[in-house]
């Protein structure tokens, strides 16, 4: 479904990825549970805006990673 491929990006094998997943594919996570935390807590931002839902789906040219850290990019 989905392929980390460097830092900064994650490869779709698919048409989109949901937040929680890609939250534990970069690492920030270790668990889908810990994903929903961190998202529910505030601490997600999406293209720069602040996430609330961790089933949110992200497509190629979407970027998310921690408020005020690195990011990483969706790509095709």
């Amino acid at each position: 479904m989905i392929e980390s491929t460097s830092r900064g990006t994650i490869a779709l094998r698919g048409e989109y990825i949901t937040l929680a997943h890609a939250i534990k594919a970069a690492g920030l996570a270790s668990t889908g549970g810990q994903a929903k935390l961190l998202v529910r807590a505030g601490q997600i931002t999406v293209n720069g805006a602040p996430a609330m839902q961790p089933g949110r789906k992200l497509r190629a040219g979407d970027r998310f990673g921690k408020a005020g850290g690195p990011e990483w990019t969706i790509i095709s």
